[in-house]
């Protein structure tokens, strides 16, 4: 996976001046501009002026459970659908570092170029949503927030064993949100991430709708 190639993100430059960013992940087999009208609709509010969002690409890459099918993914996804426990079973652990450090890389951009962690949001959707959750909580900086949507954390078994040792994101407000009928990403596992990490000490709220 680190071999990859990965495309130059789709960035939506702040309106004014620069003070915060977005970087939020797109689901598998789609492409940061999947989301570029959503982001247009967001900067229509004027208190997000302020606010530079980052859509990245995900590399083109086999997906098992498509029968190896190249398409954009963030990591390998060996089976998808109803069953919490196939999902769980058999994880991509080498694709999951991967974009891990990626993702982390896009936040230490934009520190680099002087916005404060606390002002940098972590978020996706999907496997974009699993990769932002897991990135930002076992990541190197205290962010602003994370979001997931129809999202669920990987490698939750041994998700302890990836935190920082001064939990830096125990207090950082996390928002995930789940549709109560979702046929590719069950709701029950959206569930188990959320009490996993509820239950862990973490500040997550979630969301989940009809």
């Amino acid at each position: 996976m680190s071999s990859v190639r990965r495309l130059p993100p789709l960035v939506f430059a702040a309106a004014s001046s620069h003070t915060a960013t977005v970087i939020f992940a797109h689901g598998l087999g789609d492409t940061g501009h999947g989301w570029a009208s959503a982001v247009e609709n967001w900067r229509r509010r004027s208190r997000l002026n302020e606010v530079k969002f980052i859509l990245p690409h995900a590399p083109q890459i086999p997906i098992t459970c498509n029968g190896g099918f190249v398409m954009p993914g963030w990591f390998d996804i060996f089976a998808l659908g109803g069953n919490v426990n196939d999902l769980r079973a058999r994880q991509d652990e080498r694709g999951i570092l991967a974009t891990r450090e990626y993702l982390n890389g896009l936040v230490q951009a934009e520190i680099d170029a002087g916005i404060p962690p606390e002002r940098i949001v972590l978020g996706g959707f999907s496997q974009g949503g699993a990769m932002s959750l897991f990135s930002a909580l076992t990541g190197p900086h205290k962010l602003a927030g994370v979001v997931g949507l129809s999202s669920w954390l990987p490698l939750d078994s041994k998700f302890s064993e990836f935190l920082q040792e001064s939990d830096l994101n125990k207090k950082t407000p996390i928002l995930m949100c789940h549709g109560t009928v979702d046929v590719v990403v069950p709701t029950e596992l959206g569930k188990m991430t959320s009490e996993l990490l509820k239950s862990s000490g973490f500040d997550l709220t979630l969301k989940l709708y009809p």
